[in-house]
């Protein structure tokens, strides 16, 4: 596969982990291959938010960061969210436009992290992917 997917492909590859199921990542090839989809797509939006649905805080808190950066974000979580105190599964929610973040419990049973990019140019990508693995950009 060349290093770069167009953008229909991408959404193909990303759409197999839509919220009706959560799908595992089987081989590291996979892996890259999703990895390659998702930035193929985000590159192609203006702006990107994130949910991540996590069984505990530092879950989270690696898989946003991850991600985060593998996006070309800069992490500068908030306060609230660093000396956060919720126990158990927790939703954390960043907003690329207005560089926000919020986080919650969670009681729903997804975990993993939702993508959703956004465009106001209607050429481009706009559209919302996950649950992709929490893992995606951790080595």
């Amino acid at each position: 596969m060349s290093d770069q997917l167009a953008i229909a492909e991408a959404e193909k590859i990303l759409k197999e982990y839509s919220c009706l199921q959560t799908k595992t990542v089987d081989s590291i090839s996979e892996k890259k291959t999703l990895q390659q989809a998702l930035l193929t797509l985000t590159k192609n939006s203006d702006y990107q938010m994130l949910g991540v649905c996590a069984d505990q805080l530092d879950e989270g808190k690696t898989a946003l960061i991850s991600y985060l950066q593998a996006l070309g974000y800069t992490p500068n979580l908030p306060e609230q969210l660093v000396n956060n105190q919720i126990d158990g599964a927790i939703y954390i929610k960043f907003n690329g436009m207005k560089q926000t973040y919020h986080s919650d419990s969670y009681q729903g049973e997804y975990r993993g992290v939702l993508v959703s990019c956004q465009s106001s140019d209607p050429q481009m990508v706009n559209g919302t992917y996950g649950h992709l693995p929490l893992d995606l950009f951790i080595d």
